[in-house]
């Protein structure tokens, strides 16, 4: 019985100092630390710093004041977090902050003290004001290197290259979504370079708006890019997108590296050329296609008194008013059906593809842009289709 009488005076004492108006040595701490001190960081390079507290007097309010942090960009990491320890074998309350600092310019930079205003409670149980202050913190930057380009620094970098659909087994006037996937540890959304542009001879490619998140992890800002576009091959076959290069600089490791994506190839999956339509033909008028046969003839004897081999079907196909390719394409272009007038010039395409001049591509490539461009709505689809067939 008086060993418990004892314990709960030792308890009522410890309580009445810990209540006390008097603020002792060791009872309230606050610190800042940079946790990758051991490096000098370069201009727009990711410093995380820990501000903690440690206290040992109960607190009714608190709130963290942080300093200008000229020189700086700031994020912070997560809400702040409150625990409880031990320390040096007596209980303690441990308050912690983690902020990642982007320097703005090189040299001697300070990081000014951070101070929490608390409210203590007294003997009586009465509030009073009290401040923390840190000590400050200089670091020392690096300006970036000169040869950089767009100075991109990050913690980890992960690229993935997605496709809506195979790239190599499109329909027939098919177009496939490309989706590029940035994820950039230990950078904010403004330090990513811009979308590049992807460049190919014989395609159609379509830029989307680009979209970028930011994530706060406790290992510093994760930022996600969206790189979106929409591709076509123009050749009726396939075509081939250049290859994509990110250079960025590994903070881990202390060196520039270069993320690359290869050469891409898209295409159209093998399917038979549809044969020609028999009334197509049929629904010529008398006079027209006497005077095409008889043109048809006449060419067919010169070809053969030069001894040169005939394909009837080829020197038919070259004279547009018994081409059923082309009165395909000019009864779509009547209906107004875009992609019908498409399919006919593809096949068209690769029937004469011996034959037909390099401008034709530019051709299908304005049919093209009057199916998936902003600005088809405004094109004449006839006109298309005209121009088209009268390239010769």
């Amino acid at each position: 019985m008086r060993a418990l009488l004892a314990i709960l005076f030792l308890l009522a004492c410890g309580q009445a100092a810990a209540q006390s108006s008097v603020v002792r040595p060791g009872e309230l701490g606050l610190t800042v630390t940079v946790e990758n001190s051991g490096q000098t960081p370069f201009v727009r390079e990711m410093v995380l710093i820990r501000i903690r507290g440690m206290y040992r007097r109960h607190i009714t309010l608190e709130k963290l004041e942080q300093p200008d942090l000229d020189g700086f960009s700031w994020a912070q990491l997560g809400p702040d977090s409150w625990t409880r320890g031990v320390v040096a074998g007596r209980p303690v309350k441990i308050f912690e902050r983690r902020m990642a600092l982007y320097p703005t310019r090189p040299g001697r930079l300070d990081i000014g003290p951070f101070v929490h205003h608390l409210t203590l409670t007294d003997e009586d149980n009465g509030w009073f004001a009290h401040d923390v202050r840190s000590e400050p913190v200089a670091i020392e930057v690096d300006p970036a290197p000169a040869d950089a380009g767009w100075w991109f620094p990050v913690l980890s970098l992960q690229i993935s290259d997605n496709w809506s659909n195979p790239a190599t087994q499109l329909e027939e006037g098919q177009g496939v979504l490309r989706v590029i996937r940035v994820d950039a540890l230990g950078a904010m959304p403004d330090m990513i370079p811009p979308m590049p542009e992807l460049s190919s001879p014989s395609a159609l490619i379509f830029p989307h708006p680009e979209k970028r998140l930011v994530e706060q992890t406790p290992f510093g800002p994760l930022t996600r890019a969206f790189w979106r576009w929409t591709i076509r091959p123009t050749n009726g076959t396939s075509a081939i997108v250049e290859p994509l290069r990110v250079p960025f600089y590994d903070t881990r490791n202390r060196v520039a590296r270069v993320a690359e994506i290869s050469a891409q190839r898209i295409a159209y999956a093998d399917r038979a050329i549809p044969e020609p339509e028999p009334a197509a033909v049929a629904d010529l008028p008398g006079l027209a296609a006497g005077l095409a046969a008889a043109a048809a003839f006449l060419g067919g004897l010169a070809v053969a008194a030069r001894g040169r081999r005939f394909e009837l079907r080829t020197r038919l196909a070259r004279v547009r008013a018994l081409d059923p390719l082309a009165w395909r394409m000019r009864r779509a272009a009547r209906q107004g059906d875009a992609a019908g007038v498409r399919r006919a010039a593809a096949a068209m395409l690769r029937r004469d593809a011996a034959q037909s001049p390099p401008r034709k591509l530019g051709d299908l490539a304005a049919i093209d842009r009057h199916i998936f461009g902003p600005e088809g709505a405004g094109t004449d689809l006839k006109s298309l289709a005209d121009a088209f067939l009268r390239r010769r």
